[in-house]
């Protein structure tokens, strides 16, 4: 059965939900459903992006309509001209079984006569953003005087974004015994301020801690020179092979200055901020949602509204001015119950604004170090590895392979597999084996916890094992699995780095043999796990000095056995291509689900000073 079916929801609803396939409600669906049903009340809902608001306030906003009446009876306010079309075009999906409903978007950028036109010929659901509402209110063309319905969805981004005044101007010409349902990530005074003077007696719904960040995110940040930032984001995106990433910067030049370095050194990226026209935005969401382009570098405003599936990360490049927005980014990942990362790339002199988030989103960060090289190879080895052994063969190859057995007939297969992987890891190695450590000094007193990686890890042992992201784990849910699996304390695991199919992790070497013996003794869905000691000392047992600078690693051999990877579009390792290496070698142009890229390029310390700065 189902269980949408209890919410009070009618058949022509249930029909069209089962059509989009949907089983379960959200838990703001749950508390905002029956609720807007049973009475006309005025509320306030609290719940993360991504958790399913557009359904809570939809669902029960159609069933309310009278369809036989062509005037407008509702008004949904958004803050961008994106999710105002996402908000059309899904009150369009859920109503398209009652006939007579008519919904009608209104933004900027397109003719506001045709919009006039639309609404004219009934319009009984309107959909604006803000600034075009007002224009078409001040010119005559729309009349909200008798609306029974006003929705402000993401009202702490409509503030955010300058619209008080025009909020304060659209619901002051709409009418008084109105309800108005009231949809936001976070309670800023503003927003507050809003449901204090137009709205009565509002219920609240709250879904998780008022002004929380979502469960689903895990959030860890990594303190870097200021130098080092940019070169901190690659190897990042190194590290994470099938990143799908959205990367937040403060301003327009630095967000197309980041984008421009990216596509330099061979990365599948793009910009997205104010400066671009709407044709421009357009193709760049489209190649996104394709995932032609895996690092999508944004302002906060160009980013808004956005609403795209399974973004693995979200990269806090710079921090934003106003900390609250932190949880507007962060809800980029981890929507609709899957697992997400938030990464801030951070300076020592912006350190304290960790713990003031932290009290915001009711969670916390797990500092982390910037990956060494021979942690990158490895991991991007481990994934071209689980990434052959996951493709399907082309049989139009079929005919080509006599010639290929020919010259090959005289290597064994373990010679041919190291030959393979040698063409990838020699391209890695040399780019990396001459690039020094990016870790700084941690941010250790902090937090006990923290400092527990980077002060006492002498003799830590670091772990390979054949489970990650497609198991449903983050960093956190696969601490927890280990440290109750080995029977450890809560600090005994740490250094914790989930990828898709497969993870590391760090204890001290006391532990080593219960590690082994207990997990590689386990199945987990049917599957057994295999957990083994990295090969690679540089990420295993990096000692610190007394400064706590982190010694580098040797760049000997990993550990390249273990689980199952994903595949994805790409040629070579799926990820992060180095730049071309100091012989002239450069890998061959990278195209990241079919998109084309330019020729990857060196970007190193020094190179980067020399190159002029582009605006």
């Amino acid at each position: 059965m189902n269980k949408f079916e209890q919410l009070g929801l009618n058949e022509s609803l249930l029909k069209a939900i089962n059509d989009l396939g949907f089983e379960n409600p959200s838990e703001v669906q749950e508390k905002a459903i029956p609720l807007l049903l049973e009475k006309d009340t005025d509320i306030v809902a609290l719940a993360q992006t991504g958790t399913g608001k557009t359904a809570a306030f939809g669902f029960p906003l159609i069933q309310k309509i009278d369809p036989d009446n062509k005037n407008t009876q509702a008004l949904i306010l958004s803050p961008t001209r994106e999710l105002c079309l996402q908000i059309t075009n899904e009150i369009k999906l859920y109503s398209k079984y009652i006939k007579g409903i008519n919904t009608v978007a209104v933004y900027g950028g397109a003719s506001i006569t045709e919009q006039a036109r639309e609404i004219k010929r009934g319009a009984q659901i309107i959909v604006a953003t803000p600034g075009r509402m007002q224009d078409m209110i001040n010119r005559g063309l729309v009349n909200i005087s008798k609306i029974d319905f006003c929705i402000l969805d993401e009202a702490d981004e409509m503030l955010n974004m300058g619209f008080y005044d025009d909020i304060v101007n659209i619901l002051s010409t709409s009418p008084d015994d109105k309800s108005t349902w009231l949809f936001s990530a976070t309670m800023p005074q503003e927003v507050a301020r809003i449901a204090k003077e137009f709205m009565r007696k509002p219920l609240e719904i709250t879904v998780g801690h008022k002004n929380s960040g979502s469960s689903t995110v895990s959030h860890e940040f990594y303190l870097v020179n200021a130098r080092d930032r940019y070169e901190a984001l690659k190897r990042l995106a190194d590290s994470n092979p099938d990143i799908f990433s959205v990367i937040f910067c403060r301003t327009k030049r630095d967000t197309q200055a980041v984008a421009e370095k990216l596509i330099e050194d061979g990365y599948s990226a793009a910009a997205l901020h104010g400066d671009l026209s709407q044709a421009q935005r357009d193709s760049v969401m489209k190649s996104f949602r394709g995932r032609q382009i895996q690092m999508l570098v944004a302002t906060d405003v160009a980013a808004r509204g956005i609403d795209v599936d399974n973004i693995t990360h979200v990269v806090n490049y710079q921090l934003p001015d106003e900390i609250e927005t932190y949880n507007h980014r962060s809800g980029r990942t981890g929507r609709a119950g899957k697992l997400g990362t938030s990464i801030v790339i951070i300076t020592k002199s912006e350190i304290r604004k960790i713990s003031a988030i932290e009290r915001i989103i009711k969670q916390k960060f797990e500092e982390k170090t910037i990956p060494s090289g021979i942690e990158i190879c490895e991991i991007q080895l481990l994934h071209l590895a689980n990434k052959i052994n996951d493709v399907e063969i082309d049989h139009e190859i079929d005919s080509y392979l006599p010639a290929i057995y020919e010259v090959m007939k005289d290597l064994t297969k373990e010679e041919l597999i190291k030959k393979m992987v040698s063409v990838e890891f020699n391209r890695f190695i040399s780019y990396y084996k001459k690039n020094r450590d990016l870790s700084t000094q941690q941010a250790g007193e902090r937090r006990e916890s923290t400092s527990r990686e980077g002060g006492s890890s002498d003799g830590a042992v670091r772990y390979f094992v054949n489970i990650g992201s497609r198991d449903n784990f983050d960093w956190m849910s696969l601490k927890d699995f280990l440290r109750d699996t080995l029977g450890l304390g809560r600090d005994d695991v740490f250094k914790v780095d989930v990828k898709e199919g497969f993870s590391f992790f760090n204890t001290d070497g006391e532990h080593t043999q219960v590690v082994l013996d207990t997990l590689n003794s386990m199945h987990l869905e049917g599957r057994r796990i295999n957990v083994e000691v990295s090969k690679n000392e540089g990420s295993s047992n990096r000692r610190r000095d007394h400064n706590g600078r982190s010694g580098g690693g040797n760049f000997g051999g990993g550990s390249f056995g273990g689980g199952r990877g994903g595949e994805r579009s790409g040629g070579g390792f799926g990820g992060s291509r180095p730049p071309r290496t100091a012989g002239g070698d450069s890998r061959p142009p990278r195209a990241a689900g079919g998109g084309d890229s330019r020729p990857a390029r060196r970007s190193d310390s020094s190179e980067r000073e020399r190159r002029p700065r582009r605006s």
